[in-house]
């Protein structure tokens, strides 16, 4: 969409990039499911998952491509009920490696955010896959916290290379 919009970050951008549109369409779904899976295998990841919402659709994709790993899904704050999860889905153990995911990364806080939430809760990292970069800083911030590669699958400038740069 091209218009001015707010972004998680609280940024003001000129445009707003909705990956959902196309990964949860069937053919973007496949696409992306046989993309993730295979970096798993790659990395050796036996968890995928990410912060909730922006990451929801990525990880399933990463199960349905065939990912030999759990899902999960790391909420902004534990849940005040219930079991009072932080990081939701099937129990991680310490010998996890996991591969966090995300939509798209501005700044990266989201994502961020998540890292910080396995590793607070003594998890690895093996790697971090965005389905698309805005390049605004947020791949050096991700891969410098993780300790572990980041890699988006897209970037801006493949998909809208005519923008003004901000």
């Amino acid at each position: 969409m091209i218009g001015e919009v707010t972004l998680t970050s609280g940024t003001i951008a000129p445009y707003y990039v909705d990956a959902k549109r196309a990964i949860l369409r069937p053919e973007g779904f496949l696409a992306l499911a046989s993309l993730l899976a295979a970096r798993a295998r790659e990395w050796q990841a036996t968890a995928v998952g990410g912060m909730t919402m922006g990451a929801d659709a990525v990880a399933c994709a990463a199960l349905a491509g065939g990912a030999q790993a759990k899902g999960f899904f790391v909420r902004k704050d534990a849940k005040a009920h219930g079991l009072q999860r932080r990081i939701e889905g099937p129990l991680l153990v310490p010998e996890d490696r996991c591969m966090v995911v995300e939509d798209v990364v501005t700044t990266g806080g989201s994502t961020l955010a998540a890292i910080a939430a396995l590793k607070d809760a003594g998890h690895t990292i093996c790697g971090v896959v965005s389905v698309l970069d805005r390049l605004a800083g947020g791949g050096p911030a991700i891969e410098a916290a993780a300790g572990a590669p980041f890699v988006a699958l897209t970037t801006i400038d493949d998909v809208y290379p005519e923008r003004e740069p901000t």
